[in-house]
């Protein structure tokens, strides 16, 4: 079994030059196939209120659907750092609701960091507070889904003058906020490299360059999506065509009578078969 990869050994790879892995998971049979493939950080990412849960966007998804979620990964994974995403509605009311939430993740799910969008004053803020209470915080700036709506929608950041320089600032200040690791979401690589030499931590990337790292979502990557994926997404298999196929074969099997054949069930003795007729009334 490989060593657990800890908050220092992420701060080594970056000094070193060695490119981090991430990737979501939300579930048991996800995360076991995170930690078999030897990622380094896996996310129980708000993502999974649209590719696992439904829902048209990941506003919708409460705290307790994503600690069901959360625990099941953890059940999962062994080695890898495990980050949770805090949902939409569970730390804008307060300081207080913010380190309140993150608790919860981390004490009900084993989380070893908890991540939240925005680095505006208000998300500075709850970095301070979840930071001072203990629990390591992943940033994410650039693109925030829960709050595309006020940026203009999906579509990435840092392309006119204002916004490239509103993430340069929300990226250093998340970091001296208290930030541990930062994602940085669909902003071009050019302004991403002229940023990451002001950062000490950690920077994943998700259409943004190279960066310290990357993540993509466990569904997008394998193919199992269903439609358009963005435009950062780079399909590494097609699981997706696989299961419906191996579904409709057995499908066609079950409606033809082949399936289930014989040895596909157990024997029994005459003896068996006797007492069960017997048992049938009359």
């Amino acid at each position: 079994m490989r060593p657990q990869v800890t908050l220092r050994r992420l701060e080594e790879m970056k000094a070193g030059h060695e490119p981090i892995v991430m990737v979501t998971a939300y579930d048991y049979p996800t995360a076991r196939v995170a930690e078999r493939a030897e990622v380094d950080m896996v996310l129980v990412g708000d993502s999974g209120a649209q590719v696992v849960l439904g829902y048209g966007s990941t506003v919708a998804v409460s705290v307790d659907e994503m600690l069901v979620l959360a625990r099941a990964v953890r059940r999962g994974v062994r080695s890898a750092f495990v980050v949770c995403d805090l949902p939409f509605g569970s730390t804008e009311v307060s300081d207080e609701q913010a380190v309140e939430t993150a608790v919860r993740f981390v004490r009900e799910a084993g989380a070893d960091a908890v991540k939240l969008e925005g680095g505006g004053e208000t998300r500075l803020s709850r970095i301070r507070a979840i930071a001072g209470a203990g629990i390591a915080v992943v940033a994410h700036v650039g693109l925030t889904p829960q709050t595309a709506v006020a940026l203009g929608g999906m579509r990435a950041q840092g392309r006119t003058a204002d916004s490239a320089a509103r993430f340069a600032r929300e990226a250093v200040a998340v970091q001296e906020a208290g930030a541990s690791l930062l994602v940085v979401e669909a902003v071009p690589a050019e302004v991403v490299d002229v940023v990451l030499p002001a950062l000490d931590i950690p920077v994943i990337g998700i259409g943004a360059g190279r960066a310290d790292g990357q993540v993509l979502v466990m569904h997008d990557l394998l193919g199992i999506t269903e439609g358009k994926t963005a435009a950062f997404v780079k399909r590494f298999a097609a699981v997706g065509d696989e299961m419906v196929g191996g579904v409709a074969a057995y499908a066609a099997e079950v409606r033809s009578g082949v399936f289930p054949g014989a040895e596909h069930g157990y024997s029994a003795n005459e003896a068996a078969v006797a007492a069960a007729r017997e048992a049938l009334p009359r």
